[in-house]
């Protein structure tokens, strides 16, 4: 699977973490949160710090091992042979740390990222109100300045972790004048600081992660807890859709492969009409479609994520990665079960959880039709730039060549196709 781009060391993750999955997850644990009888998997948070592999990508002295973005990666579709909730609980610490490791203070880090990254606080992050889901700058969520505190009014939908973490990113409009993209801030808000948990939500999938809507009213939290600069939640929050939209790209990607492999098993036992099925092209070409899909995916979530470790901007790279695994791994599911028939669709295989919680990835953490501006606008940014820069080459090197040039692509476009 992908061994020959692995580096040795993200090889070694990979079989670490699947190790992880295989000894040291309880299945009963899963059950639970499926049936609603578990709220939240602690015991699953901790194991995993134990192994050392919550947030690895972050710096050692704060808990994490100072890995790049494709371990994660490797890791993740690991962990999302399990589903998507404890595919969300083992990917939080990521996507929260990323906003106190880039931007917080070395009091935030070692308060907040050291202990989350060992096991000992659950983060969670409020992102989504009841007004809109992806006008993520039309917040109505409030901080006024009060003295050394801020006084936060408001409410957040869909929190994973609403029920269970000790503390919350919260964004809230901090600049009552200034456009949507230069009026929020970002604030560590503790749970004890007052945040009230409102409603529980009843999943169709994703369950046992705690998903609520919180509430907070005239919550005190001390400027300290402002991370970044007041105002700058724009920086923030892009810089957290990298790891918000990869992890969401990378479960699916186990999810799909997981329920291919059931699949594939059951197909080589099951017979129909004297013969295995997967001598059937009806169930081999599926089985073929599948797992070409899944390795593209693979090989695009694996792109944004090398391109992410650059430091570089990868907004494209990472949207077209969750839109292209996202919809790659809940085919494989549907096609998984479709395999199997009618005992697919019962409880005694995992597929239909997993088909439950495979069609949350395609809306979740921005939906795909969002990705899909994302990338149109990504595109056509890249190439009219290009255009422009060659119009302005032309421009200086031979004056007057530029209008010529225009002309002839207005007089016959076709002049202006790719040999």
């Amino acid at each position: 699977m992908f061994d020959e781009i692995l580096s040795d060391e993200e090889k070694l993750i990979r079989d670490r973490v699947r190790a992880f999955v295989r000894d040291k997850v309880d299945r009963e644990m899963i059950i639970a949160m499926d049936s609603k009888k578990k709220e939240y998997p602690y015991e699953f948070i901790k194991a995993a710090a134990n192994d050392n592999l919550l947030g690895m990508r972050f710096p050692k002295k704060y808990g994490g091992r100072g890995l790049g973005w494709v371990s994660e990666m490797v890791a993740l579709e690991e962990i999302g042979v399990l589903g998507i909730a404890l595919g969300c609980a083992f990917s939080l610490p990521s996507i929260v740390g990323e906003a106190i490791n880039k931007f917080g203070t070395e009091t935030q880090k070692n308060e907040y990222l050291l202990p989350t990254l060992k096991g000992k606080k659950i983060c969670g992050e409020g992102l989504t109100e009841p007004r809109g889901g992806s006008d993520f700058f039309g917040t109505n969520t409030t901080a006024v300045k009060r003295n050394d505190t801020f006084i936060i009014n408001g409410e957040k939908r869909f929190v994973a972790g609403g029920i269970g973490a000790d503390y919350f990113l919260i964004y809230a409009k901090t600049d009552f004048s200034a456009k949507p993209h230069e009026s929020l801030s970002a604030f560590i808000v503790e749970r004890d600081m007052g945040v009230k948990v409102e409603e529980e939500y009843e999943l169709m999938g994703c369950r046992g992660m705690g998903a609520a809507r919180i509430v907070m009213k005239d919550v005190e939290v001390p400027e300290s807890n402002l991370v970044g600069a007041l105002n700058d939640g724009n920086s923030i929050f892009n810089t957290m859709m990298v790891p918000e939209r990869l992890t969401s790209a990378a479960g699916p990607i186990g999810m799909g492969r997981a329920s291919l492999e059931i699949a594939v098993r059951y197909a080589d036992k099951r017979e129909a009409f004297g013969r295995p099925i997967k001598s059937y092209e009806g169930i081999s070409f599926k089985v073929a479609d599948c797992m070409t899909q899944l390795d593209a995916a693979r090989g695009l979530v694996y792109r944004a994520a090398k391109k992410a470790d650059t430091g570089e901007w990868c907004r494209k790279e990472v949207s077209q990665a969750k839109v292209f695994a996202t919809e790659a791994g809940f085919m494989a599911v549907h096609e998984a079960m479709q395999i199997l028939g009618g005992i697919g669709y019962t409880d005694v295989y995992p597929l239909e959880r997993l088909y439950r919680d495979a069609r949350l990835a395609t809306i979740w953490t921005g939906s795909n039709e969002v990705q899909r501006l994302i990338i149109q606008n990504e595109v056509f940014k890249e190439i009219l730039s290009e255009d422009r820069s060659e119009k302005r080459d032309v421009e200086l090197d031979t004056p007057g060549a530029h209008k010529a040039k225009e002309k002839v692509y207005s007089e016959d476009p076709r002049k202006h196709y790719p040999k």
